[in-house]
């Protein structure tokens, strides 16, 4: 099998190219897995195109944003794509904007995914003193605990700077500008001001009263801040003197925006955010179980459409209001849950490759980051992601009734983050959550064991003899010719989908009959509506996808006949599918027809034999379990 993708300026060239080139991208992001591009058009062919290509474990379509999902090279991947592209300065629009939360969705995207990891390693930082502070009583009144104790909430304290950096650059506005106005916010001196008015006293600015909201660790005042910067600079720039511009439109943002945000901004959005998180409290107070149930079972749907940062401000909320919260508690057993049934995989899996991949998968779940658990496990075999939803639902209601609450903020909530639920105030909650955490990690592994995790256990590897063998134990399947001709090695095929290998490993062969025959027993998992191309799955899982002519998907089935269809048993040497080969060659196409093992990395190696010319019985592939 093919190693890893190392070549990444070529996958960001692949990716740029198929999306339709620079001038088709407005905006371009990163996550902890994600690559995220905002396009001024949508390509229908971009999304499959870019999902085929070594390196890119899927493409999801959402929020106003085509997410290419990567995995743990993502960083080097935006770093190649952002150098191929400038979208800092671009003025144009997205012809695709999407709905108001979609849009709402991605801009939270962009401005919290750069800096997560940041808060993630605050929070790390703060659950280790946490068990500190349960063996060593002392070691609270500690110089040492004191400095790592405001090294681990610096992050916190001064969170909107760090979204007026991620925040300008998503608006498109001055950077430097936008830190001036939030470092304004998170002032010492505001502060002092907010708790004197706090007390009664009455502050005013130009007669009008000031609140008493202070700024530290909010997320919204320096959010809208930022985005009505944005249209205030560019209203400034475009009607002052570029002689005075440089110095007169700082001074004058500064001097509006900082009071407005005091004065209505801040107050209005703050409101808002602490409403949302009122709402979402009452819920976990009077039905913990319905708020676990629903949090368990559904927080890793919202990842799979990387909308999942849009309750961070509520999150946000709820610690700068309580000092607690529980959605980061249930949203931890949630992970677990997925973490469990990559688990359950290694352990009911035969082929050495898949349990390869379930483990590493499983590895990023213990960060907190599920989406290699998802993509490349759960959701391919179907049942391990719906059986660790179902894991994830009750053991958050199991949770629920002890009162889990998260004490520090989590930027990556999984299995490291769990002592945040320690509180002697609240003793039972890590007994909640570390309850909720075994039945998460438990339930779906024997799940798992019971009803299997999907194509792999549909036929039991090894319990039924393999094509070409009697002998039930084997490790080995050979797959024959599907047809007579001449053999073409797949990297010589004229179309780079298939040449490049990105839909699996394979051959060609130009064909000289006009049949085409099964190359073993097995099942048609899918037909072409156009009737160009046949997937098969052999008795013991090798799946087979042929696919006769290049482009001749716009014959529209004309040449093709079909004896066959989805769901259909055959046996060796039937035949599948007779076309007409001269009608095709004097439409101008090429009848070269790649046979392509789609499920190639299930397998521990791919003998391609070495062939110039095939019949029916000629050996194409071994394939080694």
């Amino acid at each position: 099998m093919s190693g890893k993708v190392r070549d990444y300026p070529k996958l960001a060239k692949d990716i740029l190219e198929a999306v339709g080139g620079e001038e088709n991208v407005i905006g371009v992001t990163r996550c902890a897995t994600r690559l995220r591009l905002v396009l001024k058009r949508s390509k229908p062919e971009a999304k499959e195109k870019v999902s085929s290509m070594p390196g890119v474990i899927t493409v999801v379509e959402n929020s106003g944003q085509f997410q290419v999902v990567i995995g743990q090279h993502v960083g080097e991947v935006y770093e190649e794509f952002s150098s191929l592209v400038n979208v800092e300065t671009s003025d144009e629009k997205s012809d695709n904007k999407g709905t108001i939360v979609n849009r709402v969705i991605a801009t939270m995207s962009a401005v919290f995914a750069p800096f997560v990891y940041i808060l993630a390693a605050a929070g790390i930082l703060q659950g280790l003193l946490i068990i500190i502070n349960l063996f060593f009583a002392g070691f609270e009144e500690t110089g040492t605990y004191q400095v790592l104790s405001f090294i681990s909430w610096a992050p916190f304290t001064f969170l909107p700077i760090f979204i007026a950096i991620t925040a300008s650059k998503h608006f498109k506005t001055n950077t430097y500008i936008a830190v001036a106005c939030s470092a304004a916010l998170v002032s010492p001196t505001w502060t002092e001001m907010a708790a004197q008015i706090a007390e009664g006293n009455t502050i005013t600015f130009f007669g009008m009263a000031l609140s008493e909201t202070v700024y530290t660790s909010s997320v919204l005042p320096p959010l809208f801040l930022v985005w009505i910067l944005s249209y205030l600079e560019r209203f400034l720039n475009k009607k002052m003197n570029e002689v005075i511009r440089p110095l007169f439109v700082p001074f004058i943002c500064m001097v509006v925006m900082v009071p407005l945000t005091i004065l209505l901004i801040g107050p209005v959005s703050t409101m808002g955010a602490n409403g949302i998180a009122g709402g979402y409290n009452f819920l976990a107070e009077n039905a913990p179980a319905v708020a676990g149930a629903i949090i368990g079972a559904f927080w890793q749907v919202l990842v799979i459409f990387g909308v999942h940062w849009g309750i961070t401000p509520m999150v946000l909320a709820n610690f700068d209001l309580y000092g607690r919260d529980s959605f980061q508690a249930y949203q931890t057993i949630a992970v677990i849950a997925q973490v469990g049934a990559v688990l359950g995989v290694v352990l009911k899996a035969k082929s050495q490759e898949t349990r390869k991949v379930s483990v590493s998968a499983g590895v990023t779940g213990i960060f907190g980051i599920t989406e290699p658990a998802i993509y490349g496990v759960n959701l391919r075999f179907k049942k391990p992601f719906i059986f660790g939803c179902i894991s994830g639902a009750i053991g958050a209601i199991a949770a629920s009734f002890f009162n889990p609450y998260y004490f520090a903020y989590a930027g990556l909530p999984g299995p490291l983050t769990i002592v945040n639920g320690i509180d002697s105030d609240y003793p039972m909650s890590i007994w909640g959550i570390l309850l909720g955490g075994v039945i998460a990690v438990i339930l779906p592994v024997i799940l798992i064991q019971i009803f299997g995790y999907g194509e792999d256990t549909a036929k039991k590897a090894g319990s039924e003899s393999l094509v070409e063998s009697n002998d039930p134990n084997s490790n080995e399947e050979t797959v024959n010719a599907p047809f007579s001709g001449k053999v073409i090695p797949l990297s010589e095929v004229p179309d780079e989908v298939f040449s490049s290998g990105a839909m699996g490993q394979g051959i060609a062969i130009e064909p000289s009959d006009n049949k085409l025959y099964a190359p073993f027993d097995g099942t048609v998992v899918m037909v072409a509506p156009t009737k160009h191309a046949i997937g098969l799955r052999s008795v013991s899982g090798v799946e087979l996808l042929v696919h006769i002519g290049l482009d001749t998907v716009k014959l529209a089935g004309k040449p093709f006949t079909l004896y066959v269809e989805d769901g259909v048993k055959v046996t060796k040497g039937d035949v599948l599918i007779e076309f007409d080969k001269e009608s095709i060659e004097n439409q101008g196409l090429k009848t070269i027809t790649p046979i392509i093992i789609t499920n190639s990395h299930a397998y521990k190696e791919i003998i391609i034999e070495d062939n110039n010319d095939s019949t029916l019985d000629t050996k194409l592939f071994t394939v080694v379990k």
